[in-house]
């Protein structure tokens, strides 16, 4: 399955659908960008982020655009933000297992885990 995430907007208790989400490799401090997509209705992406074929050990990030998801909402939020965007830096050790990254978010907090 390889790597896949998906959103909850704990404000609201729903999927975030429609937040936009750039996902990179990295290599120490660069950051390449492998791709740019939005979520579902579900709050998830369409299909895996990289397939097993795809994903190789190493290091990645995931940055998730909550400020504009939660101003589209209608969300009153202070100038600046809070949270503007979350990024999420994790590694891939075992490229044959599934990596499952989660995002728990309101406008104040989140939280994430390795799912499954």
């Amino acid at each position: 399955m390889g790597l896949s995430t998906h959103v909850l907007d704990t404000m609201h208790g729903c999927p975030a659908a429609g937040m936009a989400v750039a996902f990179f490799r990295t290599e120490g401090d660069q950051a390449t960008l492998v791709r740019q997509l939005v979520l579902n209705a579900d709050g998830r992406t369409d299909g895996p982020l990289l397939d097993n074929a795809s994903l190789q050990p190493g290091t990645y990030r995931l940055s998730f655009d909550v400020g504009a998801y939660f101003k589209a909402r209608g969300v009153a939020l202070p100038e600046p933000n809070f949270l503007d965007r979350v990024s999420l830096d994790f590694g891939v050790a075992h490229a044959e297992q599934h990596y499952h990254v989660p995002l728990l978010v309101s406008p104040w907090s989140y939280s994430t885990y390795r799912g499954s």
